[in-house]
């Protein structure tokens, strides 16, 4: 009995380590950056395609405002720049402060979706 009772408290020992030991990371090298951006649209459709496009490989959070034209990007620069980020959201049809849409993509969007163009 006393050996069974130390073989299941040697199993145990071994998986309560090993879970804690996953659950350590090394954060110190991780850096993100946070970043917010003017992007046109107009409603809550435009919000999901505007996230959608924003998260990309190297993006943590990608956060859009109806009401404020407003993206909150939080992403690790070594992973990916915002420049890309906001082109790929220009090509899904939403004007950036840096990129502009294609007017054929533009023009393909829902008519609620439709927001006064900038020059």
């Amino acid at each position: 009995m006393k050996k069974l009772k130390f073989i299941v408290a040697a199993i145990l020992a071994v998986v309560l380590g090993t879970t804690t030991y996953a659950q350590i990371q090394d954060n110190s090298k991780m850096t993100t950056k946070t970043e917010t951006f003017k992007v046109w649209g107009s409603c809550e459709m435009c919000k999901a395609r505007i996230e959608k496009a924003a998260k990309t490989d190297g993006v943590s959070k990608a956060e859009w405002s109806d009401e404020t034209k407003i993206l909150t990007l939080i992403y690790d620069p070594s992973k990916v720049n915002s420049d890309d980020v906001l082109k790929k959201i220009a090509t899904v049809g939403h004007d950036t402060e840096k990129f502009k849409a294609d007017d054929k993509v533009y023009n393909s969007l829902p008519a609620c979706c439709k927001y006064e163009r900038r020059k």
